[in-house]
């Protein structure tokens, strides 16, 4: 069964800046509405698939986003090495839980740059994509693939409001995909249509910077920020049902729906 891990947001707040959602945002959380629409993203996660928590620590705001904390396979995490160092302590606090959970825990090259699953993401036949440029690297890919034994494809993001591959793309159920094609490189919008062909929808610019990609999908449900009437209908079409949940306050920080999640 499907499994989520979340961290309450305590001590969510924009402090510093590390990408481009940040600008202009530093200190402007709205502490108590950012605590009511986690916890509607909670209770919403919870009603579909069980919920584990990780306790929250002071000094790191953006903990909240566990989608970066690691890669999860099976029983086995690679714990994420983040670039920038406002985010690096967060690394021993996310192995501490995974290995009190009797994970077995993975590591890159101390060198590497990777950010879990925030750029790793498993599509419904077991294929994992990796995306790079912005915040992971492109070598953690062969890296990834040598310590978990996965067939992995890379994808280039280009774009740094699109730092990670999943504030850009969403596997579905059946081989299904929503995507944002300006976050790509040209070769790897060519790679994801010669992949999924019509089974990709590629969302427009509005649905984008409303982190419609960002997305957690559970069953045929699709969890998102906000969607557009006709993103909406186009996912119906396909068998999808998505449930709105208003994160405004972590956009403020560069994170929507799937950011608060982990999938373990």
């Amino acid at each position: 069964m499907k499994r989520f891990l979340m961290c309450d947001p305590k001590f969510f707040e924009v402090c510093y800046v590390i990408n481009p959602w940040m600008e202009g945002n530093l200190g402007k959380v709205n502490k108590e509405l950012a605590k009511q629409q986690w916890q509607n993203l909670h209770n919403i996660v919870a009603g579909l698939a069980p919920v584990s928590l990780i306790e929250p620590v002071a000094g790191l705001p953006d903990m909240v986003f566990t989608a970066n904390a690691g890669l999860v396979r099976g029983k086995e995490v690679i714990v994420s090495s983040f670039r920038h160092a406002e985010r690096q302590p967060e690394a021993k606090f996310f192995e501490k839980f995974f290995s009190s959970q009797g994970y077995t825990v993975q590591h890159l090259q101390k060198e590497t740059i990777f950010e879990g699953a925030g750029d790793a993401l498993f599509d419904t036949r077991g294929r994992l994509w990796v995306g790079s440029g912005i915040r992971s690297e492109p070598r953690s890919m062969d890296e990834i693939m040598a310590v978990l034994d996965v067939e992995a494809h890379g994808l280039e993001l280009v774009d740094p409001h699109w730092y990670h591959l999943d504030t850009a793309f969403c596997p579905l159920p059946e081989g299904q995909v929503i995507a944002y094609e300006k976050a790509f490189a040209r070769t790897s919008v060519a790679a994801l249509d010669d992949e999924f062909g019509a089974s990709i929808i590629w969302v427009s610019e509005p649905d984008a910077k409303n982190f419609a990609c960002n997305a957690i999908s559970i069953d045929q449900r699709v969890i998102m920020h906000r969607a557009s009437a006709e993103l909406k209908f186009a996912l119906a079409q396909r068998g999808f049902e998505v449930i709105e949940a208003d994160v405004s306050e972590f956009i403020k920080a560069g994170g929507a729906c799937k950011c608060l999640t982990l999938k373990i």
